[in-house]
């Protein structure tokens, strides 16, 4: 960063910094906790040599120094879990609603709704890129881009399917039903990426106008964008933007992030041939429950955490389940491809 020539690359000038920030940020807070357990260390040997009553009155002032240090060095330990190649990139959530109608749709709009909350409690960026609304109310699909530190990293322990058990607020009987849907989580990758390329001539690209608010310009300008690959028929769309070419952008973004994950998938497919079969997206394959009636429970079926404050968890309190599933150790298992127990939940 210190060469004359560092800035005639603008782009290339820019990763650098970002790559450095990162290995700052991982260095400093180790060098700052070592710091701290010495300055325990000294505070322990000069209380000894104290009388009692203050020896007692350093001990209450040490156990709440160090309860703040053990809650900081717990932080610190889930980055160190986060070694995926992209896990400190930004991330695409798409939620689908499964079987049940209505009542499916309002479920999907309810995780939408938590997911952007705890990315709030994150101090993250979540925008909502795309959404198909229900018939009646809720959504049936929707796909936000969450931009933050780990972003990918700590989202991609939501991958699965949720289950919610409650009494259905649409059935004039007030029976308990329950509803399904699928959360899937993808790394954004960046147009200028080495992982992936993707041609010209592979891709159809449509504009149109977008709904809703945004002015004059976004309903009587084609400003969304919506493409095509035509290989693998994946489709993406974007109209959240006001113009034509940041919805592009964006667009772009999410189909090769997802035909980057469509290939890793085919990858992890061909190794479960030889190390098991992962389950299917279906009853009694859900990662976590969600039970309103007739008790009130929040389960991780994977780690076995649970919670009986549901309010907090759909307000987005979802650090516990998630740093439970990094703390299991499932990540760096499928990296290797050695065969995970753990895999069919």
């Amino acid at each position: 960063m210190a060469s004359e020539t560092f800035w005639n690359n603008r782009e290339q000038a820019q990763k650098l910094i970002d790559e450095a920030a990162s290995l700052r940020k991982k260095v400093e807070p180790l060098l700052e906790a070592e710091k701290h357990l010495d300055d325990f260390r000294v505070m322990a040997e000069l209380a000894a040599g104290e009388p009692e009553a203050e020896q007692l009155k350093h001990q209450k002032e040490l156990d709440r120094d160090l309860a703040k240090f053990a809650k900081d060095l717990e932080a610190l330990e889930l980055k160190v879990f986060l070694s995926g190649p992209h896990d400190r990139n930004n991330c695409i959530v798409s939620i689908n609603a499964g079987a049940g109608g209505t009542e499916a749709c309002d479920w999907a709009n309810m995780l939408l709704r938590m997911y952007q909350r705890w990315g709030e409690r994150r101090g993250w960026d979540v925008e909502v890129t795309d959404a198909l609304a229900g018939d009646v109310a809720g959504i049936k699909n929707a796909t936000m881009l969450i931009q933050g530190e780990n972003a990918y990293g700590f989202c991609k322990a939501e991958r699965g399917v949720h289950r919610l058990v409650r009494l259905s607020p649409f059935d004039a009987n007030k029976r308990r039903h329950t509803s399904f849907a699928s959360v899937d989580v993808i790394a954004e990758i960046e147009e200028t990426s080495d992982d992936i390329a993707v041609p010209p001539s592979e891709l159809q690209i449509d504009t149109y106008r977008s709904g809703g608010k945004g002015g004059q310009n976004v309903n009587k300008v084609e400003t969304a964008v919506r493409i095509t690959h035509i290989p693998t028929g994946i489709v993406v769309a974007s109209q959240s933007q006001r113009s034509q070419h940041q919805n592009r952008a964006t667009a772009m973004k999410l189909l090769l992030s997802r035909i980057y994950a469509q290939r890793l998938d085919a990858q992890k497919a061909e190794m479960e041939r030889f190390y098991g079969e992962k389950g299917s997206v279906s009853w009694g394959n859900q990662i976590r429950s969600y039970v309103f009636q007739p008790y009130r429970m929040v389960k991780d079926l994977r780690t076995g955490i649970q919670t009986s404050n549901v309010q907090a968890v759909m307000d987005g309190n979802l650090d516990d389940f998630v740093s439970g599933w990094l703390r299991a150790g499932c990540p760096l298992k499928r990296m290797v491809g050695v065969k995970d127990e753990e895999e069919n939940d």
